[in-house]
Formats: C-alpha cells, structure tokens, sequence
C-alpha cells in the first residue's frame, strides 16, 4: 500500500496557488529530503503530503508548535494524547503516572534532553526547544514522520544524529531541509522544487551538492 499517491495535484492557500501538477508517490520505508530555495513551495508540498496520506503522520513544524509555559515532559507527552483517555490526559497535568515519565524520558535520552524533563519549555534554547518537537513527533506511533526544516535550529553534528534517530524509529520519514549537503546524506530520494513544480525526482546514489544548483538558480 501507497503511503502517498498524488497525480496532477494542486496546492496552495486560499486564492494563491503556490504548486501545480504535483505527481509523487511514495512507498513505505523511504527516507525523502524535499529541497529548493527559500519560496519554492517547500511547506506547502508538506502541506499537501500530510493531508493526502493515506494513514495519519506526526509531524514536526517549522513554527515546533509548542507550548510554551507547560514541561518539556508536558510537550512530549502530547504526541500520545490520542492514545489515552480525557481524564488520563488531565491527570497527567497535574499528576504523571511513573510509567508515562519513563516512556517520555526513553524518548528524550537519544536526543539529549533527558535532563531537562521537566524544564518549562520557554527556558530552552531554541535548538532544545527544536529538539523537544522531534521528540514529540518520535513519541506519536505514528510510523510516517513529516519535518519542515526539522534540524534548522541545531548544528551539524546533531542535525545528523536526529535525522538518524528519526531514520531508526520511523519507517518513512518526509523532511523538508535547506542544507543539500545534508539532504543528500541522510535521504534515499531527493525532491527538489524550483517554479511551482517538481524539477527533481530522484535516487540520493551518486548525486553530489552541484547537482542540486539548478534548483537554486534565478
């Protein structure tokens, strides 16, 4: 079964049409990296990608989505909220149960946040505050994960890791990145998007940076 199966889409926002004529299919397990420059309808085609999916996805916004006064444990935490009953949920503000506490630390560990459990998230860094929204979207069992520009607040070395934690726990992963040394490294298949169209669709094997530059270009 398809994860995804778009043939001649459209996207855009109201009134403004941003992508045209979107074909893309994509099987489970496949690692994806959508490039292009800034403007090129990179969120959008997240967009689009999350709402078609044929099965429900977590997902990692460029804006992380948090809030800001409740724990890092709080934040986490809420990519399992679906799984649980209202009054579980609300028990949980006040009162954790021992066992969600270490559910939401084994998530935290790899990402190097285990320490800051229950730290309100305001008082973070922003590449902490980064890496609690991956951390929410790894916790969700969702088995597709969507990023936009997940890694963009960390620096090189750990962008890697959390693009190879992201590659270990999820079976299919769709990130948007804007670092073409990265996407190449870390995806199996590029995307790239240049004029409101898919200009590249492609296998990572062989493909160096320069390959990308067309996409970058006026």
């Amino acid at each position: 079964m398809h994860v995804l199966d778009l043939a001649g889409v459209p996207a855009g926002y109201v009134g403004k049409p941003v992508l045209d004529d979107i074909h893309l299919r994509v099987e489970p397990g496949e690692r994806i990296a959508i490039v292009g420059k800034s403007g090129a309808g990179k969120t959008t085609l997240l967009r689009l990608i999350r709402e078609q999916c044929a099965v429900p996805a977590a997902f990692v916004p460029q804006d992380l989505g948090l809030v800001q006064a409740l724990s890092v444990f709080h934040n986490v935490y809420m990519g399992q909220l679906h799984k649980h009953s209202t009054a579980h949920n609300l028990r949980t503000l006040f009162w954790p149960a021992a066992k969600d506490v270490e559910a939401v630390r084994e998530t935290l560990t790899p990402l190097r946040l285990s320490d800051e459990l229950f730290s309100a998230v305001r008082r973070l860094s922003g590449g902490q505050q980064q890496r609690t929204a991956v951390a929410r979207a790894l916790f969700n069992d969702a088995t597709i994960l969507i990023g936009d520009e997940p890694v963009s607040a960390v620096d090189d070395h750990q962008a890697r890791d959390v693009l190879s934690l992201a590659r270990t726990v999820k079976e299919t992963v769709i990130v948007a990145l804007h670092d073409r040394v990265l996407a190449l490294s870390f995806a199996d298949r590029i995307i790239g998007l240049k004029d409101g169209k898919i200009a590249m669709d492609t296998l990572t094997a062989g493909l160096q940076p320069g390959d990308l530059d067309r996409l970058y270009r006026p």
